[in-house]
């Protein structure tokens, strides 16, 4: 059975005219650009190859061919997607870098810090020396000190046992006065 009506129409179209120029096959409508297909360079994925669809009519079996859109310049998304590449690893880069400034001034900082820390540590160091060396020549008269200490408990113990003795013989001396 032959095709009627629009589908003969469409087919004898097919036939003769290039695909780019049919505007039965060509999803943007035409050459003039008329139709509600997506518009050149918009990004949508290839058109999906369409269902083979039959005729009630006349009982043919028709199917249409997939078309692609136009293909976008491709050098021109490939610069962009370059450029686009370069910004994002030019700004990674950059806070990478600043992170490393970062660190460094941390690094100066602590270390000044660290200076600072072994500057008073060398003065208490000298310092304690110092005191060392003093205490050192104070201590033969603390030595001395800690000897008269000795010595005047001893003698405040004998001056206990004198005082002590001399109130016995009191009370002995007053025995015999009695007496």
């Amino acid at each position: 059975m032959a095709a009627t009506g629009d589908d003969a129409a469409a087919m004898d179209s097919i036939s003769r005219a290039p695909a780019a120029l049919n505007p039965a096959l060509n999803p943007t409508g035409g050459p003039g650009g008329q139709g509600a297909g997506p518009v050149e360079g918009s990004g949508s994925p290839a058109a999906a190859p369409r269902k083979t669809t039959t005729n009630s009519d006349a009982g043919v079996e028709t199917a249409e061919e997939a078309v692609e859109p136009a293909d976008p310049d491709i050098n021109e998304l490939c610069t962009d997607m370059f450029e686009k590449m370069a910004v994002f690893l030019q700004g990674e880069l950059t806070g990478t870098c600043e992170d490393y400034c970062l660190l460094e001034n941390m690094n100066k900082l602590t270390s000044l810090k660290y200076m600072e820390m072994k500057d008073i540590s060398i003065n208490i160091s000298r310092n304690l020396q110092d005191l060392n060396n003093k205490y050192a020549c104070l201590q033969p008269y603390l030595d001395q000190i800690n000897q008269i200490e000795e010595q005047v408990s001893s003698l405040e113990q004998a001056a206990y046992k004198l005082d002590a003795y001399s109130k016995k013989l009191e009370a002995r001396f007053k025995k015999l006065e009695k007496r």
